[in-house]
């Protein structure tokens, strides 16, 4: 059985619980916090949700929306907001169809999610459906992996990450940006890039080797 014969079409449904467990807190804190800080109260909403850490920021300030293309997600999100004690509306969905009116937000944060997205034609309606649900001037959060970080220099910009269990082994598709390439993109569907830089934990000078390509941009 090859790679991709192993990957299902949502394994976050199989690997829910114990990613509750293991991801419990959002890398990006810091970078969130700030985030939160620089906007005003709105209507925001967090793509690729997952388990919900990353509203924690957010929580209190904002009205939270999230959306997960797993349902079993988006019930351990129910659990996080109840143990964090916050308000949030959630639902299963698609980040290449957002179920959403357009103009329906003022902010949106998207962590480590439109890497998962196979194939260029989704990836760029992916982005068209994030501006189409901002506000014009709405600002949006995004992270993705980085083709250049020091692991992936000998292979190629898709890549399938494997997640272990005592059960299985089943795998996670990334597709590796470059800081060009998702700035180009974003122009492209009807963004302003206001910040590019690489995670704050990156303790290098050139941001091009970091692990997470981190963005701030708003809608034209």
């Amino acid at each position: 059985m090859t790679t991709k014969d192993k990957i299902k079409k949502n394994i976050y449904n199989d690997i829910a619980a114990s990613w509750y467990n293991l991801r419990h807190w959002t890398r990006f804190r810091r970078e969130l916090g700030d985030i939160a800080d620089s906007w005003s109260g709105g209507k925001l909403l967090n793509i690729g949700c997952a388990h919900g850490p990353d509203f924690l920021p957010f929580a209190g300030k904002f009205e939270l929306w999230g959306l997960d293309s797993s349902i079993q997600m988006v019930r351990m999100a129910v659990k996080y907001a109840d143990k964090f004690n916050f308000e949030v509306n959630l639902i299963a969905g698609d980040a290449t169809a957002l179920p959403f009116k357009s103009q329906s937000f003022d902010y949106a944060v998207a962590v480590a999610i439109y890497h998962h997205i196979q194939h260029r034609y989704l990836r760029k309606r992916a982005f068209m459906e994030l501006r189409r649900i901002l506000k014009p001037g709405g600002e949006v959060f995004i992270t993705v992996w980085n083709r250049w970080q020091i692991r992936f220099w000998n292979r190629g910009k898709e890549v399938f990450i494997p997640w272990k269990s005592k059960e299985s082994e089943l795998f996670r598709y990334f597709y590796l940006y470059t800081y060009s390439e998702l700035e180009t993109l974003l122009r492209k569907t009807g963004f302003k890039v206001l910040k590019s830089f690489p995670e704050y934990d990156y303790g290098f000078p050139m941001k091009f080797f970091s692990q997470n390509i981190c963005i701030l941009a708003k809608a034209d």
